[in-house]
This record gives structure tokens, sequence and C-alpha cells, in this order.
């Protein structure tokens, strides 16, 4: 299993949520160590979709979410960044609005496991 190249990040096949524990669409956000070592993710689902993302701005580098958890734009078509207003496309997580046009939210690998979700690999294994 390939590992995430992310420091702090916790290794392939951690649960984090059950999928009947997050709504559709929906989001959480999941914080692993702390310090420099703090890894901050958070996972969307819509439908049979699920994406993982890290939780950091392009722009600002902070966590994107405020309050915790609230990862969508107003009219919940796309992600957004609490503090500036940036918009992400779900898919692609390419800023689409807002001042860090031309860059991309860094994909988290996830699974669904017998109807977990979990850190996934870089190498889809």
């Amino acid at each position: 299993m390939g590992t995430l190249s992310f420091p702090g990040a916790p290794p392939p096949g951690t649960d984090l949520i059950a999928l009947e524990d997050l709504a559709d669409p929906g989001s959480r956000g999941f914080d692993f160590g702390e310090g420099r070592e703090l890894f901050q993710m958070f996972v969307v689902r819509r439908g049979e979709r699920l994406e993982g993302w890290l939780n950091r701005c392009p722009h600002a580098g902070h966590p994107m979410d405020f309050p915790p958890d609230q990862f969508f734009s107003l009219d919940r078509t796309r992600l957004r960044c609490a503090s500036h207003g940036a918009e992400f496309d779900f898919d692609s997580g390419a800023c689409v609005a807002g001042p860090c046009l031309g860059r991309s939210l860094l994909p988290v690998p996830v699974i669904l496991e017998d109807g977990v979700v979990k850190i996934g690999t870089e190498d889809g294994a």
C-alpha cells in the first residue's frame, strides 16, 4: 500500500466516518496529530461520490471551514473557503472564483469499504 506524502497523515486504511453519518450532500473535517505534524483534511459527499481534500486554502494556507465542517458555498454547488470566499470545483478542486484562480485544493485519497470512509492510497491500491 502506498502512503500519503503529507506530514502527519494517517496511514492508508484509517477509518474516517461511517457513510451513514455523512449527510448527502455533506462534508466533514478531520484532524490528525498536532503542531508541525498536524494533518487536516475533509471529505465531501455528493450522492455516491466521495472526495477527500487537504483542509488548506491554496491562497492563505489556513483551514477552509468556519464554522467547523462547513465547506460548501452558500448555494451548495461548490466548495468554499470561509475566510475570503474562494470557490472550488467539487470534482477537480480547481479554484473557479476568488483570489486563488489557477490554483487547486490538494486531493487526499479516500475509499469506501464496508460502509466506512477510509484514507486511501496515492496509488489507488
